[in-house]
């Protein structure tokens, strides 16, 4: 398992990475520890979670999971969005933040935080205020980097600036959804994180399943996966397969499956430091390793985005 740096920041963080929002949901804390396990003898060293995956239990399991070895891994978790009934469960507030912060401590059992992140903008709340509460975290230990989550590129260059004039502490990371068939990012966010020093952290990498091969068109999503719920059956379209069906034969063309062209197409950015991709069973841990290791020239990169675009 390869490392790579953290935005401009002195962290580094395997490749791949572990996405914890399954936790506490489709997996109990057994299973939890199966996953975790299983990652961590492939290398694997950052875990991401959020206040709010698995109604707060994500991260219960996760550092009941690491025990001991939590100093071994950099643990990543996010607030903002809403985790109770109050209009104060939410957001990027200095009060929200100071109480969400500690919160998240004792439901990891941990003394610091490696990455903080805002799981998405708070248009009410000044980015000074959040950054301000984030540089105090910071300050007294409780967390090592800030992040931010669900930007959009102006965002990031407003949040850099305001905390490089304001003398605070600056974002070095970006999670934003992206793959091969969401690549919204790659226009405004993707430069920005280059820009500005930050370090991106892809999340749904196979676009819920649809990147592995597994679902078939017009058929139903088996049972059990993620788009087998009425909302997400959407993206099971006659377009979503023509694509699939493209970059199939493009990886196959190259002696590369598509969980390969996947990965290795988020890996070709220099902006990406680590694909953060979930995982039910450790069977699916050491797939996304082993499929974690091609990397696309810049007529690749090009062609891939040429065969999309048609």
């Amino acid at each position: 398992m390869q490392h790579r740096r953290l935005g401009e920041s002195g962290l580094y963080v395997s490749e791949i990475g572990i996405g914890c929002n399954n936790f506490g949901m489709r997996v109990d804390q057994a299973g939890t520890d199966a996953v975790v396990g299983a990652a961590l003898d492939q290398g694997i060293d950052f875990f991401d979670t959020a206040d709010v995956y698995g109604e707060q239990r994500s991260e219960v399991y996760l550092g009941k999971a690491l025990g001991s070895r939590r100093h071994d891994v950099v643990i990543a978790t996010k607030f903002g969005i809403q985790t109770g009934a109050g209009r104060r469960q939410r957001g990027g507030s200095r009060g929200y933040i100071m109480a969400a912060v500690e919160a998240s401590l004792r439901r990891l059992e941990t003394d610091y935080i490696d990455l903080y992140q805002i799981h998405l903008p708070d248009p009410a709340t000044p980015i000074e205020e959040t950054l301000g509460a984030l540089t105090d975290c910071v300050r007294q230990g409780k967390v090592r980097y800030i992040g931010c989550s669900n930007f959009g590129g102006w965002q990031i260059a407003d949040a850099d600036w305001t905390a490089r004039t304001r003398g605070l502490e600056r974002f070095v990371s970006a999670q934003n959804h992206l793959n091969l068939l969401n690549r919204q990012a790659v226009a405004e966010v993707m430069p920005a994180c280059g820009r500005f020093g930050l370090g991106q952290l892809p999340y749904f990498p196979l676009a819920s399943g649809l990147l592995t091969g597994k679902y078939e068109r017009g058929a139903p999503a088996p049972e059990g996966t993620r788009l087998a719920n009425p909302r997400s059956a959407r993206a099971l379209n006659d377009k979503n397969f023509d694509s699939v069906q493209k970059l199939a034969a493009f990886a196959e063309e190259r002696g590369r499956s598509l969980l390969e062209l996947a990965f290795g197409w988020l890996l070709s950015f220099d902006e990406t430091a680590s694909v953060i991709a979930g995982a039910t069973k450790p069977e699916q841990v050491e797939s996304n390793v082993s499929s974690s290791t091609m990397r696309l020239d810049a007529d690749e990169m090009k062609a891939v985005g040429a065969l999309l675009a048609g």
